[in-house]
């Protein structure tokens, strides 16, 4: 009988069907691959399933991440993505159709939106009437004044996602939620965050491919994205401890995954072998 990390049984994973992957701190870490994610893909293919990358970090592309990913030799294309940037542009299509939006984001997103037919602004405009902050590692001085100009207005605030930090070779950097905190420091306002752990995502993903929520499970490295995402979509999820969380954090937290591993590879091994 394969059992995760705690000792729990694990055999109900062998029938999932749709696994939806966070990518920093699961699969990899920053540019390198962690040991064990091929095969672990490769077994959720032999298997029958199908996996999604659901990603929070807005600050590449979706054409960005499939060259990424396939240069880890992993193989994907758009349709094994679903970004924060999807969602974001889904969310302002349904929400805000038409409306200007001031972004203080990453030229990739800020392409992706505009591809997606959302308009979109890097200056501050009185037409705008909507401002979306992402993870921008293109970050300067005179964008945070920008902003901070444009929240000074009678504006929609939007964030693609809540992460505090992203994970990179060397420890963290601050990632969307952190530089919101900077921005409600300097403005007062507070955004709603669009990515995970709201369950926009996670539903586009079951409306695409069909699979329902029994069949499908969630694999990431934090309790507050992608285990809440899952509490709140009403599908299992597995945390794994090869990024953010760690065991203490679980066990302290008032976030509780369905399963706990130390990483993908040990998911491929436990399901395999027993």
């Amino acid at each position: 009988m394969a059992v995760d990390y705690m000792g729990k049984p694990a055999d109900s994973l062998k029938e999932k069907k749709l696994w939806l992957l966070d990518m920093d701190g699961t699969i990899y870490n920053e540019n390198k691959i962690f040991d064990g994610t091929l095969s672990f893909l490769d077994y959720i293919k032999r298997n029958g399933g199908t996996y999604i990358f659901i990603t929070n970090n807005s600050s590449k592309s979706v054409t960005d991440y499939v060259e990424k990913v396939k240069n880890m030799g992993i193989d994907a294309d758009v349709s094994h993505f679903y970004t924060s940037s999807q969602a974001t542009a889904m969310y302002l299509k349904e929400h805000h159709p038409g409306e200007l939006v001031y972004c203080m984001g990453t030229a990739s997103l800020i392409k992706e939106l505009a591809e997606n037919d959302i308009r979109v602004t890097v200056k501050p405009e009185d037409e705008a009437s909507v401002v979306l902050i992402g993870f921008d590692t293109e970050n300067t001085s005179e964008k945070v004044r920008n902003t901070c100009i444009m929240l000074g207005r009678d504006v929609t605030y939007l964030a693609t996602n809540p992460d505090l930090v992203c994970p990179v070779s060397f420890g963290y950097i601050p990632d969307c939620g952190s530089m919101s905190i900077m921005l409600k420091n300097a403005t007062g306002k507070e955004p709603f965050f669009i990515g995970k752990p709201e369950p926009i995502m996670v539903n586009c993903c079951l409306k695409n491919t069909g699979f329902s929520r029994e069949e499908t499970v969630i694999v990431g490295d934090r309790l507050y994205t992608d285990i809440k995402t899952g509490e709140n979509a009403g599908v299992d999820t597995i945390c794994v401890l090869s990024g953010e969380a760690t065991l203490s954090d679980i066990e302290n937290g008032n976030v509780k995954p369905t399963w706990i591993f130390e990483n993908v590879g040990t998911i491929t091994k436990e399901l395999m072998e027993k």
